[in-house]
């Protein structure tokens, strides 16, 4: 049996988002590069309108994104942003969602996510700092029930973009 995905998910076009629903997908401070990667393919696959790297430097190895992303890389609109670029942003047309292990986080799952929502992840070590926690419009946690209590923040991105992509497809 020969598999070809894009032929497969070309022939799928009613499992496209509506038009009214957008997702940009951020991460905060990351430093793995690997992971930068991981979420600009993530994004594209996903249809997300943009992702956004929060950090204030641009120290990262682009072969290993290059790599890791894929073509992706080139077709996906991304870039890296300052922090106060990025809270200059925050309030327009989107919800911040914030994806944390914090007081007051609710389970993914029994949450309704936004239609145009910001979807933002902290760093691998330290998470969100508390400034950027305050203004989310909404925090989730991804309930985890097994043995470890961490995901990759590339992995926990996926699940949350996804979960938002099920609500917004919905029938």
């Amino acid at each position: 049996m020969n598999t070809n995905s894009v032929q497969f998910f070309n022939a799928k076009d009613d499992e496209k988002f509506p038009e009214s629903s957008a997702i940009i997908i951020a991460a905060w401070h990351l430093s793995n590069s690997e992971n930068i990667g991981k979420i600009i393919r993530l994004a594209h696959n996903l249809g997300a309108q943009e992702v956004l790297f929060v950090r204030e430097s641009e120290n990262h190895r682009e072969s290993k994104i290059k790599k890791t992303a894929g073509f992706s890389y080139d077709q996906m609109k991304w870039r890296f942003i300052s922090e106060n670029d990025f809270i200059e942003l925050l309030g327009a047309d989107f919800q911040l969602t914030i994806v944390e292990t914090c007081d007051g986080a609710t389970n993914i799952y029994r949450e309704k996510l936004s239609p145009k929502t910001i979807l933002l992840a902290g760093s691998e070590s330290h998470g969100l700092p508390e400034n950027i926690i305050k203004m989310a419009n909404k925090s989730v946690y991804i309930p985890m029930p097994g043995g470890c209590k961490s995901l990759n923040i590339s992995n926990a991105l996926s699940v949350a973009a996804f979960e938002w992509y099920r609500q917004q497809t919905c029938i």
